[in-house]
């Protein structure tokens, strides 16, 4: 198992990972065509080749026998502060159990550090049941918010934040 840092070429494995993931992480929260619609928005070839380019954003993969399971978005100096956004993290369901979420926000911890973050950020939407796994990672919830995606569509999510040593 190692995780990997993508480069444009991984671009369809992001996709895939996110089509597989994203029904099942949100089917209790979302409807149907609000996952259509923020998977579109989101993970189009033009948006990933863009945050591919940008210096401070980088998507990391979980590979086990060169195979994908798993992918983590960042992005350090997050709104010009000493802080590394955790944009995405998600791991396909067939992936549960071999660690790769752990796996991922470790070495996310490890990049921000590098980069010179005093502390790891991100969103979680406040009915997703992945907040008990932040929190078991010691992230806390700072504050919640709700931001306008488009399409008469909302993001209800928590800002949770992890101190970086």
């Amino acid at each position: 198992m190692e995780i990997v840092r993508a480069s444009s070429k991984d671009i369809p494995t992001i996709q895939a990972i996110a089509e597989a993931t994203w029904p099942e992480a949100f089917r209790d929260i979302l409807e149907p065509e609000q996952i259509r619609y923020m998977l579109d928005k989101m993970y189009n070839t033009h948006v990933l080749t863009s945050t591919l380019q940008d210096p401070q954003q980088s998507f990391w993969l979980f590979q086990d026998d060169n195979i994908a399971y798993g992918f983590a978005g960042i992005e350090h100096h997050y709104k010009g502060e000493f802080s590394t956004k955790l944009h995405k993290l998600y791991v396909r369901p067939d992936a549960q159990g071999k660690q790769a979420g752990r796996r991922l926000i470790a070495h996310v911890q490890q990049e921000a550090v590098q980069a010179g973050s005093k502390r790891l950020l991100l969103n979680v939407n406040r009915y997703n049941k992945a907040i008990g796994f932040y929190e078991y990672l010691g992230f806390k919830i700072l504050y919640s918010e709700d931001i306008d995606i488009g399409n008469g569509y909302l993001m209800e999510d928590y800002v949770m934040e992890l101190h970086l040593l």
